[in-house]
C-alpha cells in the first residue's frame, strides 16, 4: 500500500522544533572579514521578527552551522534562540543530539538550509525549506521553497508558512495591530 504524500501545509502544520542553518539562510551567504580578520554577517530584522513569532507560537527554534562565530551567538541570544550548535562538521549527528535533547521526532522537526552539508538533515525532517537562492540539490530535496533569498526575508516568509498552517499567524497579528491601537 502506498502512504500519500503530505501535503506542505500538513509538513508544517506538524513543526514544533524549527532548525535554521545561518550562511545563506539567515544572511546572504556573504563571509566579510575586516583588515584584523574579524568576521562579519549580515541579518534581516523581518527573519528575526519571524523567529520570535515562532517563540510566541510555542514553536522552538534552533540554530545548526558549520562556523562558529560570536556574532552568531550574539544573533541568537537576541532572538532567545536556546539551542545553538555552532561548528557543526556533522549536521546530521549534532540533530540527532537535538532530539535526544528536546525529545522531538525528526516528523516534528523543520530544517531550513542552502547548501549540500543542510542535506544530511533535510532529508530526515519532516519539513524541510530552503531560500530561493539555495543550491538545485537542496531546492530538489526540499518540501518547501521561499520566493526570498537567504538573508533577505526567507527565514520570515517560511515563519509565516509554519504559523499560517498551524492557525496561529492571524492572532498573531490581531494582537500587533491591538498593541497599536491601544
Amino acid at each position: 500500500m502506498v502512504t500519500p504524500t503530505l501535503t506542505t501545509v500538513e509538513r508544517a502544520s506538524r513543526v514544533r522544533l524549527m532548525i535554521f542553518d545561518v550562511d545563506g539562510v539567515l544572511t546572504d551567504g556573504s563571509l566579510l572579514f575586516t583588515a584584523e580578520g574579524d568576521h562579519m554577517k549580515a541579518f534581516n530584522s523581518l527573519d528575526g521578527h519571524g523567529l520570535k513569532l515562532l517563540r510566541e507560537a510555542g514553536i522552538e527554534t534552533a540554530i545548526i552551522t558549520g562556523r562558529r562565530s560570536g556574532i552568531v551567538e550574539r544573533r541568537a541570544q537576541d532572538l532567545r534562540i536556546t539551542h545553538l550548535h555552532q561548528g557543526a562538521a556533522d549536521k546530521a549527528q549534532v540533530f540527532a543530539e537535538l532530539l535526544r535533547a528536546t525529545g522531538m521526532t525528526a516528523d516534528a522537526c523543520g530544517y531550513m538550509g542552502d547548501d549540500w552539508p543542510d542535506l544530511p538533515v533535510m532529508v530526515q525532517c519532516g519539513f524541510a525549506a530552503a531560500p530561493a537562492n539555495a543550491h538545485p540539490e537542496v531546492i530538489a530535496r526540499a518540501h518547501w521553497v521561499a520566493q526570498a533569498r537567504g538573508g533577505q526575508g526567507a527565514a520570515r516568509e517560511v515563519c509565516d508558512v509554519i504559523l499560517r498552517a498551524q492557525h496561529r499567524y492571524e492572532p498573531l497579528l490581531a494582537a500587533a495591530c491591538g498593541a497599536h491601537n491601544a
